[in-house]
């Protein structure tokens, strides 16, 4: 993600206030909904309620087409097999009037900032229960959402499941396991450098410039609807990721490049002898015990978009963290090593984390990046999974929760979800802990 020069001071102490306190908060109103725009109601709907693959990406559009993935693009299906869904406990509390600091000083409930965020769902979890979950904007428990770039952190989880089983070695390169990679910029970098983002790739991750290579990556998926005239590019992953070239030595710095996840899940599809969905599904999805299925977009060609198509229920990405939280074992069974859940749930190395962006996002706000999980710079260090338009599920180990987050944010990146989350979330975590 490429949050450069956009952001204007993060404080990281967290001003936690009384619930029961004055909150002087200025006239507010909160997005409309889907419906509330009429966004594909009727049958037709209007011209321009319409939604398309050619403009579902777009703002106010995308209101309803993160609910709706499946009905505008390719995709597959991660079944949650026929064993009963594992079930969590309920202790309800109100954290509506909940207060806490913004980086830009002012006093605001959660509530208000989820609706600000655009949220459509939320779950937080505190010892394995939930206390607290909402739906908006037309979501349902069973409504699967598009997850974006929070599809990295279990492609990541995947890779060091094999790694850990020993079928793949992270000190090995990528071109190793993937010789059609030859001449390309991950043939000599490690599946490490893959799964830290710190491969020397010349690439733009900016998702507002339809110039960066991005977008280039969207054609192969049809993110921005079809590529321009005259585009003879490649229409598949397969033939899109060797022409991405070295720019650098890998190893030096963090440089957020969505394509080393898919390297990462073309390689993992190569040892495991199964697609991404179906590893996903075996190795990390079933053995959860979830309630609906999952599934994830593909190109044109039927090849998974791993480092950013999962679309899942909220539920079911809580029972993920969840699990990731108790060192692994969720649903009376042992889904993932305790080595590995352990390891993401460090915090990782700062060092090689701000010399490629060096802006206050990476100098204060976050902290480092590994093995496709981000911390935060919060009094807590807490890992979390990001993804575009405010996807998060959140771990806080120190507080023993749990927070998943789908939103339809207008904005690709904004302060208001990736700036003053973790700001929300530790002041939650505290009123979790203290009370």
């Amino acid at each position: 993600m490429n949050w450069k020069s956009r952001f204007s001071g993060w404080l990281l102490v967290v001003a936690l206030f009384s619930s029961s306190g004055a909150l002087a908060e200025e006239e507010f109103t909160p997005p409309k909904t889907a419906q509330e725009m009429g966004l594909m109601q009727g049958f037709p709907p209007p011209a321009d309620k319409r939604i398309s693959n050619r403009n579902f990406m777009q703002a106010p559009q995308n209101r309803w087409s993160f609910q709706h993935i499946r009905e505008l693009q390719p995709t597959r299906e991660i079944f949650r097999g026929t064993a009963p869904a594992s079930q969590f406990e309920s202790e309800p509390l109100d954290l509506d009037a909940l207060e806490f600091k913004t980086s830009d000083d002012r006093r605001i409930t959660f509530s208000r900032w989820l609706q600000e965020s655009h949220t459509d769902s939320i779950v937080v979890l505190h010892q394995g229960k939930i206390v607290y979950e909402r739906y908006l904007n037309g979501m349902t428990p069973h409504t699967q959402h598009q997850m974006f770039s929070v599809t990295k952190s279990f492609i990541g989880t995947m890779v060091l499941v094999l790694a850990d089983q020993g079928r793949i070695d992270l000190a090995r390169t990528a071109g190793s396991y993937l010789p059609e990679l030859a001449g390309s910029a991950f043939e000599d970098a490690t599946v490490q450098h893959l799964l830290d983002m710190t491969t020397a790739v010349k690439f733009s991750e900016d998702y507002l410039d339809r110039d960066s290579d991005i977008w280039r990556y969207g054609y192969v998926f049809s993110l921005w609807g079809d590529p321009p005239e005259g585009y003879r590019g490649p229409m598949s992953l397969y033939d899109y990721l060797p022409t991405l070239r070295k720019q650098g030595e890998h190893g030096h710095a963090f440089h957020y490049v969505t394509p080393n996840t898919d390297v990462l899940g073309w390689i993992a599809s190569r040892i495991a002898k199964q697609s991404v969905s179906a590893a996903l599904e075996s190795m990390l999805f079933q053995p959860l015990g979830p309630e609906r299925d999952a599934y994830i977009w593909l190109d044109g060609s039927a090849t998974e978009m791993a480092g950013g198509g999962l679309n899942i229920t909220a539920r079911d990405a809580a029972r993920f963290g969840q699990m990731i939280l108790q060192n692994g074992f969720f649903n009376g069974k042992r889904i993932i090593p305790a080595a590995v859940a352990k390891r993401i749930l460090r915090p990782g190395d700062p060092a090689p984390f701000n010399r490629f962006y060096r802006d206050p996002w990476y100098e204060q706000v976050a902290f480092a990046y590994h093995d496709q999980w981000w911390t935060f710079n919060n009094a807590h260090k807490a890992v979390s999974a990001l993804g575009i338009h405010g996807q998060q599920i959140y771990l806080d180990a120190t507080a023993q929760m749990v927070v998943v987050k789908q939103s339809s944010d207008p904005a690709p990146e904004s302060d208001i979800n990736e700036t003053e989350s973790p700001l929300a979330y530790q002041a939650l975590a505290e009123h979790l802990m203290n009370r």
